[in-house]
């Protein structure tokens, strides 16, 4: 039994799944200390109050504090668009950039009846045997 738990532990599946926890973790702290460091004190001097957590309604002896629910929604969009701008634009953009189609070697061309490549100032096709064009 202790064999099989080792051998799990060390199957490649819970290791990756370890290092995505750790990552994440990590991660959250970073996006947790923006928010709470950089972004909410931005809004506060903004409007002026940095926390909404006192603020309350009664109805009939009935107290809501809706201010703690203002602070967690304020959040969690202050959360989602930091992640948003400062990861996933990024992320997309690289991402787009890394997918560029390779520019055509300028050395070569296509041949207008079997398609294959042929030297650019080649006069036969050397697969079709076909005569081409010269370029303009």
């Amino acid at each position: 039994m202790l064999k099989d738990f080792k051998q799990f532990l060390v199957r490649g599946n819970a290791v990756d799944l370890a290092i995505a926890v750790v990552i994440g973790v990590a991660f959250a702290a970073v996006i947790t200390a923006l928010v709470q460091d950089l972004l909410t004190p931005l809004i506060a001097a903004i409007v002026g109050k940095p926390d909404f957590s006192n603020l309350t309604f009664t109805i009939h002896r009935s107290v809501f504090k809706y201010g703690a629910f203002l602070n967690a929604s304020l959040s969690f969009v202050l959360v989602a668009a930091a992640i948003f701008f400062f990861v996933i634009r990024p992320l997309n953009a690289f991402t787009q950039r890394m997918r560029r189609e390779p520019t055509p070697d300028p050395t070569t061309r296509k041949c207008p009846d079997c398609l294959s490549e042929i030297p650019i100032g080649a006069r036969r096709c050397a697969y079709c045997t076909s005569e081409v064009r010269a370029p303009a």
